[in-house]
C-alpha cells in the first residue's frame, strides 16, 4: 500500500481516460450529433417516433448509462471472485477506445445509410464506449483502498481527478489546434472524436496497464457455484447488507446517487445548451472546456487540501452550494457568452473537487475485500443512474422546445442532495464498516 510507482500508474488512468469524457461526452459529440440531426433532409425516427435533434444525443447518453444500472454492480462482484480486476479494467477500457475511435466515420451522407444512419450508427457507438467507460471504472476505483491508506485517500483521488483534466485539457487544446488548422470542420471534429479514443487506448496501454499489480481474487466462490449465478445472488445479498449493517453508507449513496446526478447531467448537455441557446461557435466551445480542464485541475488540488483541514464531507457540502446557485444563475441570468465563461470558472472550481472527495469518501466507509462490488454500486450513483438528469432533461425538451426551461429541473438534483448529505453521519458509516477513523478529518 502507498507504492508510489503504483499509484503514479492508478492516477493516470485519470488522465487516459478523461480525454472521453472531454472531448466526446462533454465538448464535441452533442453538438456534432445536433448539427447533423439538423441538417437531415428526412426527420429522425426511432421506432415510429420521431426525434427532436436536441434530444438524440441526451437519449443515447441515458440508454448507455441505464445499460451500466443493471450491469455494474455484477461486474463489482464477479472482480472480487476473481483475479480479474486489472484485466476487465483493460479489456473495458480498450473495448471503449476502439468505438470512439470508429467515430471518425461518422458524418454527412454516409454512403449506404445516409444522414440519419450516421446518427444512429454514431449514438450506438457512443452507447458502446459510454458504457464501457462506467464499466471500467468499476475496476478502477476497486483499486484506490488497496493502493492508498485512509488518511492518504483524498490526497490520492484528487490527483488523479487532477490529472484527468488535466489530460483531457492538453488533449482539447490539440484538438482546438486542429479546429482551427483544418478548413474542412466536419472532418476536423471526427478526427478530434478519434484522438480520444486513441489518447485512451495509448495512456491505458503505457502506465496502468505496466503498473498496476493483479492482485489475487479477494473472496472465493462457494463450493458447487459459478462466477454468474453467485454473482447475481451476491448483488442481492449485498443490497440487504448495505441496508441492514450499513445504513450511513447507504444514505451517502442515496445522496451522492441524487447530487451527482445534477453534475453528470451539466456535464452532457452543457455545451449542446450553449450551442442551441446562446449560439456559441464550436471553437469558442472548445475555448470553453479548455478553460474549465485546466482550472478544474486547480480545483481538484485545492479542494483535496480542503478536506484534510475541514473534512470531506463538508468540502462537498460547500461545493454543492455553489452547484446550486451555478444552475439558479444558468436558468436565470445567462444569455451572453461572457457570462458563460465566467459561470465556467466557478463551475470548473468545484467539478473535480465534488467528484474526487465523493469517492475518496465513499472508500473509507465500505468493508474491506468487498472494494470492487461496493464500487459496481458506486458506480451506479456516479455514471450509472446519471440518465435520469439527462432523460428528463430530453424529455423537457422533447415537450418545451426549450434548452433553458429544462435546466430548471437541475436545481432540485443539488438541493435534495445537499440536505440527505448534511444528515450522513461519516464517522459511523466508517466504523460500521470495520474501518479505522484515526487520520480521517472528519
Amino acid at each position: 500500500m502507498n507504492d508510489k510507482r503504483e499509484i503514479f500508474g492508478w492516477t493516470m488512468y485519470d488522465w487516459a481516460n478523461s480525454a472521453f469524457s472531454t472531448t466526446v461526452v462533454t465538448a464535441l459529440l452533442g453538438p456534432y450529433i445536433l448539427a447533423l440531426a439538423e441538417s437531415s433532409a428526412q426527420p429522425l425516427t426511432v421506432f415510429g417516433m420521431e426525434v427532436e435533434p436536441a434530444a438524440v444525443f441526451p437519449f443515447a447518453a441515458s440508454l448507455s448509462v441505464l445499460m451500466q444500472v443493471l450491469f455494474l454492480p455484477l461486474l463489482g462482484t464477479i472482480a472480487d471472485y476473481t483475479h480479474l480486476k486489472k484485466k476487465m479494467l483493460l479489456a473495458f477500457a480498450y473495448t471503449g477506445a476502439v468505438a470512439t475511435i470508429l467515430l471518425v466515420f461518422i458524418k454527412v451522407d454516409l454512403s449506404v445509410i445516409g444522414t440519419n444512419g450516421a446518427i444512429l450508427m454514431g449514438s450506438l457507438l457512443l452507447i458502446i464506449a459510454n458504457f464501457c467507460f462506467g464499466a471500467a471504472i468499476v475496476f478502477y476505483n476497486g483499486f484506490l483502498p488497496e493502493i492508498a491508506s485512509p488518511d492518504q485517500r483524498d490526497k490520492v483521488s484528487s490527483r488523479g481527478f487532477a490529472l484527468g483534466y488535466l489530460g483531457g485539457g492538453v488533449l482539447l487544446l490539440i484538438n482546438l489546434f486542429m479546429l482551427t488548422l483544418i478548413e474542412d470542420t466536419g472532418l476536423a471534429v471526427r478526427l478530434s472524436l478519434a484522438s480520444a479514443g486513441l489518447w485512451w487506448l495509448l495512456f491505458t496501454f503505457l502506465f496502468p496497464q505496466q503498473r498496476l499489480k493483479q492482485r489475487e481474487a479477494a473472496r472465493h466462490l462457494p463450493p458447487g457455484s459459478n462466477i454468474l449465478t453467485h454473482g447475481i445472488r451476491q448483488v442481492m445479498t449485498t443490497l440487504g447488507e448495505i441496508y441492514r449493517k450499513y445504513p450511513s453508507t447507504l444514505r451517502y449513496l442515496i445522496a451522492y446517487l441524487i447530487y451527482n446526478d445534477g453534475i453528470q447531467t451539466v456535464i452532457v448537455v452543457s455545451t449542446a445548451f450553449a450551442a442551441d441557446e446562446l449560439g456559441v461557435a464550436t471553437d469558442r466551445l472548445l475555448l470553453l472546456v479548455l478553460m474549465i480542464q485546466f482550472v478544474a485541475f486547480f480545483g481538484a488540488i485545492g479542494f483535496g487540501r480542503l478536506a484534510q483541514r475541514i473534512g470531506a464531507k463538508r468540502a462537498i457540502i460547500f461545493s454543492l452550494v455553489i452547484w446550486s446557485v451555478i444552475v439558479i444563475f444558468a436558468y436565470a441570468l445567462l444569455y451572453e457568452e461572457w457570462q458563460l465563461f465566467v459561470i465556467g470558472f466557478f463551475l470548473a472550481l468545484v467539478l473535480g473537487g465534488s467528484q474526487a472527495l465523493s469517492r475518496s469518501l465513499f472508500s473509507q466507509m465500505i468493508p474491506a475485500d468487498h472494494e470492487a462490488e461496493y464500487f459496481g454500486f458506486y458506480e451506479i450513483s456516479e455514471r450509472g443512474t446519471s440518465w435520469i438528469g439527462p432523460l428528463l432533461f430530453a424529455a423537457a425538451v422533447q415537450l418545451t422546445g426549450s434548452q433553458r426551461l429544462a435546466i430548471v429541473s437541475l436545481i432540485l438534483f443539488f438541493v435534495l442532495g445537499l440536505l440527505l448529505l448534511i444528515r450522513v453521519d461519516v464517522r459511523q458509516a466508517i466504523l460500521d464498516a470495520g474501518n479505522e477513523p484515526e487520520g480521517v478529518v472528519l
